[in-house]
């Protein structure tokens, strides 16, 4: 679950295309006080939410995907 939200890209909405783990917090309190989407998706995004409203984002450094020079 870890890699997926390290890794997957919104698929949707404003932030389409971001990696789940760069997804402003505030976002993420939105989709908790309106409602997770279902599906597996629902599923990360809630997880996400917990890891960065409990200030553990620093377990996704190490697993992000590198950013790639485009020289």
């Amino acid at each position: 679950m870890l890699v997926e939200l390290a890794r997957m890209k919104m698929p949707f909405g404003r932030y389409s295309g971001r990696l789940l783990c760069d997804l402003p917090e505030p976002y993420l309190v939105w989709f908790a006080r309106k409602g997770f989407p279902s599906g597996h998706l629902g599923l990360l995004l809630e997880a996400l939410y917990e890891i960065k409203v409990n200030g553990l984002e620093y377990l996704l450094k190490p697993i992000k995907a590198p950013k790639r020079d485009t020289e």
